[in-house]
């Protein structure tokens, strides 16, 4: 896949066009994925490009501090030796920034294409709790439905709860643990969840959710994601 480094906009030669078509060949290649209702990692990717391409017009040499999680020291330092090469030329200040305004133009309604997509998505997603709810409800199975495909595929879940000075984070692991064929005598979200609890006896009263689509989806690059983050939204609602 035709993909962008994270100093993609100021690496190599500083010439606008040959930027122009490094990203425009980015975006033909997630405007196929969308198209395909494949939503990530791009969607992702987009939205981390697009706000550091914000964040380094508005503040160049201070990047570590809003995405941490992908910048290197490495990345840093060449952020900011490429800021001192920059003030000390107009021209190629000039040229930079005209490459980031560009740019910001064609992510922003790559962006708003992708929401378009995740809300209708959503849209067609359906969440259940089955059974009772044990007193820890964070830790338990995910039955996911894919509109026309055969079974229901079952997922181990784990909620991670991690809180900062101001704010509770939520986040979700998941892993894949069997597929139940729809022909097959389990074939009830009810069912399944007996046979689970006979089968894997660690987990005598697991928190299970079913989460189904009317429509069917690419499952790794779109509906298992947007089903696991409907279940931490979900699970923050009512638990």
């Amino acid at each position: 896949m035709t993909s962008l480094s994270v100093n993609w906009f100021i690496e190599g030669s500083l010439d606008f066009e040959y930027k122009k078509y490094q990203l425009l060949a980015y975006l033909q290649q997630i405007n196929k994925h969308f198209n395909k209702t494949k939503l990530y990692p791009d969607l992702n990717d987009l939205v981390f490009h697009y706000n550091n391409l914000l964040k380094f017009k508005e503040n160049k040499s201070n990047l570590q501090k809003s995405f941490p999680e992908r910048l290197t020291t490495a990345d840093i330092e060449a952020v900011k030796l490429t800021y001192e090469k920059m003030v000390q030329d107009d021209s190629l200040m000039q040229e930079i920034e005209h490459i980031i305004s560009y740019s910001i133009r064609k992510i922003d309604p790559a962006i708003k294409a992708g929401k378009e997509i995740y809300d209708f998505v959503e849209s067609r997603l359906k969440i259940e709790t089955i059974g009772v709810v044990p007193l820890y409800p964070y830790h338990g199975y995910l039955l996911l439905r894919n509109g026309d495909e055969k079974g229901t595929k079952v997922y181990e879940f784990r909620v991670t709860i991690f809180e900062s000075q101001d704010e509770k984070y939520r986040g979700i692991n998941t892993q894949f643990v069997t597929n139940y064929d729809k022909h097959f005598i389990y074939s009830t979200p009810e069912a399944i969840r007996k046979d689970l609890i006979h089968s894997r006896r660690e987990f005598p009263n697991p928190a299970v959710y079913h989460v189904e689509s009317d429509i069917t989806f690419p499952l790794e690059q779109t509906l298992l994601p947007l089903a696991k983050r409907r279940l931490v939204r979900y699970l923050s609602a009512v638990a």
